[in-house]
């Protein structure tokens, strides 16, 4: 069983998140600031499901990990981006 953790936007993300995942925060927190959004009481939190991250910020934007493409997609009520890249080893 794996626990989940929360984290402030613009903290370090968790070590065991595939760097894919990880880019993928980076790339929204980049968004939130390029629109001058004040998230700095915002928090992403971590949940593990069927051994799988699922990301989600405090607005509702949800990143989750596909396994099979090493892919991480990003889900928001404003829009949907895709992030491709290899899992980290």
């Amino acid at each position: 069983m794996q626990l989940g953790t929360r984290w402030p936007v613009g903290g370090v993300a968790p070590a065991t998140l595939p760097e894919v995942v990880t880019a993928a925060v980076r790339a929204v927190e980049e968004e939130l600031r390029a629109d001058g959004v004040d998230a700095s009481t915002w928090r992403w939190t971590l949940t593990w499901l069927e051994g799988k991250p699922v990301v989600e910020l405090d607005d509702g934007t949800v990143i989750r990990y596909n396994t099979a493409s090493g892919t991480a997609t990003i889900t928001s009520n404003d829009f949907e981006a895709h992030a491709e890249g290899a899992a980290a080893e």
